[in-house]
């Protein structure tokens, strides 16, 4: 690439950084949907103990690539109850870690794996039936085009060796690194990934393009930067939620700036982490983490504490009251009219998440008050549910255009259906943990632990609803509609586990018998009702034949 071209330059540079940041979320994603079960259950099951939590947070975070996603999920097991704040935030330091040994492995280069692990990627993506190897193939595509997209960084920034501008600029940042930490954490902020943020850096100290100093100051802002995403991606999660994401931020991003100071008052070299630039930078950046890990673990608890100053109860102030979104001004316009129904039907998926949310807790503990908002919330959707309906009704009244007819039938189908999923949680689950509280009686261990694996499950799958509500996409749509088969045969599976215990004489499976049995009724029956959202999509791609999946589409 000439010297002389620097608009080119500017653009190989760009698309080589864009492929990095999209080829990092295509291998997060790739997990998220073909193994976010399973993830989910290893960070909820390792809560009780700091270093377990560590070490799934770890292992989630090499998975994802990201320990942003890590954070989120937590977030929303700590907000639901499920998790405890101290086992989020051990599980939110090992996610860091995860994150950094995610660079090291990324940076092995090995160009004869590249069209090895791209063929087999494409050829499982376009072959496999199993939504699983589908996605394990993405996960492989994502992997080859990171590699592809280093190697092109590589290419685009050899000429600047030679520059003597370049060369100026990267110098000074080499001696201010408050700057250089700076552009770190605001890069890694911007492009929402300190994966990214890190091997962009590293490739470009292993270039000799950045001076050590300066790579190492921006590594360091790229770990604040990461954890000041988290943190903005969870502004509405419960109190304890945001405050283990306060404390990562205050112990990563702390200790990324209490670092940066000791650099600069110091100056140490960095020549016992590796032999050359990107050996050192990378390594430096994971023994930082590493060092967070083991230094923040036995200050969980006098961190959470602090955090719980800063981050406070949030203090009871009347509330706005939530403004329906069906119009009757729009009904002149069919389609504004349909879009301010599924406005509607999208706070009823929401309402109905919360409830699912809250639910489970009452289960192990007893709460009035919880137990009255689900009641609130019930009503509040039954209202929603009758509202919706007499729109559309008035929408179809001379209606001659028989799309938006179609389309208003389907939308009051889903209105039936969420409504549904509110009542088995109001009526049935709220009853069936009521009843556990009086009776004085838990689940076996067992028994407990599969309930709680399942609900996960469900609650996924309508928060994926509510995503293909959302946007109505045809591949979420389908994925839904396959997860509905799998959770049917959880269930039963889980009804035989159940029946086998009461074979055994345990007297806890004995004493909760129909309320384990209940509930998995229970929430077998939510996700039916959330997964009939997905239905009208399928129906018109062809996708859905009349009683099940077209296996033969892809």
């Amino acid at each position: 690439m000439p010297e002389t071209s620097p608009l080119l330059f500017v653009l190989h540079v760009a698309g080589a950084a864009a492929l990095l940041i999209w080829a990092v979320r295509l291998v997060r994603t790739g997990v998220e949907r073909g193994w976010a079960v399973p993830l989910r259950r290893l960070l909820r099951q390792s809560g009780n103990n700091r270093f377990a939590a560590a070490l799934a947070g770890t292992a989630a975070a090499v998975g994802l690539q990201s320990s942003t996603a890590v954070a989120v999920l937590t977030a929303n097991f700590v907000a639901a109850g499920t998790l405890a704040t101290a086992s989020g935030l051990a599980i939110l330091l090992g996610a860091d870690l995860g994150s950094a040994i995610v660079v090291r492995i990324l940076l092995t280069r090995a160009d004869w794996l590249v069209p090895v692990i791209l063929l087999a990627g494409v050829a499982l993506f376009l072959k496999s039936q199993s939504r699983e190897w589908r996605m394990a193939g993405r996960v492989l595509i994502g992997l080859a085009l990171i590699f592809v997209s280093l190697t092109m960084i590589r290419t685009a920034t050899e000429p600047l060796s030679d520059s003597r501008a370049v060369a100026a600029a990267m110098s000074y940042l080499g001696r201010d690194p408050v700057t250089a930490f700076v552009i770190g954490a605001l890069f890694a902020w911007g492009v929402l990934s300190s994966v990214a943020a890190v091997l962009f850096f590293v490739t470009l100290a292993a270039q000799g393009i950045l001076p050590v100093s300066a790579a190492a100051a921006l590594v360091l802002g790229a770990n604040l930067g990461g954890s000041v995403t988290a943190f903005m991606l969870t502004p509405r999660t419960s109190t304890g939620a945001r405050r283990a994401v306060v404390s990562n931020l205050v112990l990563r991003g702390g200790g990324a700036v209490a670092t940066l100071l000791a650099f600069s008052a110091f100056a140490p070299s960095l020549d016992r982490l590796g032999s050359g630039p990107a050996q050192q930078v990378i390594n430096l950046h994971l023994v930082f983490n590493f060092a967070v890990v083991i230094l923040a673990l036995p200050l969980v608890g006098p961190m959470l504490a602090l955090a719980s100053r800063w981050v406070r109860e949030p203090a009871e102030t009347p509330g706005l009251a939530r403004t329906s979104a069906l119009d009757s001004a729009a009904l002149a316009d069919p389609n504004r009219a349909l879009a301010c129904a599924a406005r509607e039907l999208l706070q009823m998926g929401e309402a109905v998440e919360a409830m699912l949310r809250s639910v489970i807790g009452l289960y192990a503990t007893w709460s009035d008050g919880v137990a009255d908002a689900i009641r609130a919330k019930e009503t509040e959707i039954d209202n929603m549910h009758i509202s919706i309906k007499l729109y559309l009704a008035k929408l179809q009244r001379n209606l001659k255009d028989e799309d938006v007819s179609d389309r208003a039938l389907e939308l009051a189908d889903m209105a039936v259906n969420l409504e549904t999923a509110g009542n088995a949680i109001a009526d049935t689950m709220l009853g069936l943990a009521q009843r556990l509280d009086r009776n004085g009686t838990v689940f076996s261990d067992t028994g407990w632990r599969e309930i709680r694996d399942f609900h996960d499950r469900v609650l996924a799958n309508v928060q994926a609803g509510l995503n293909v509500l959302m946007t109505l996409n045809p591949d979420a749509a389908r994925a839904l509609v396959e997860e509905k088969d799998r959770v049917r045969d959880l269930e039963q599976a889980l009804q035989r586990s159940h029946l086998d215990r009461l074979k055994m004489g345990l007297s806890e499976s004995i004493e909760t018998s129909n309320v384990h049995q209940e509930t998995l009724r229970a929430l077998k029956q939510v996700n039916s009702a959330i997964t009939m959202i997905a239905y009208p999509i399928l129906e018109e791609t062809g996708d859905l034949l009349s009683s099940r999946l077209n296996r033969a589409r892809t």
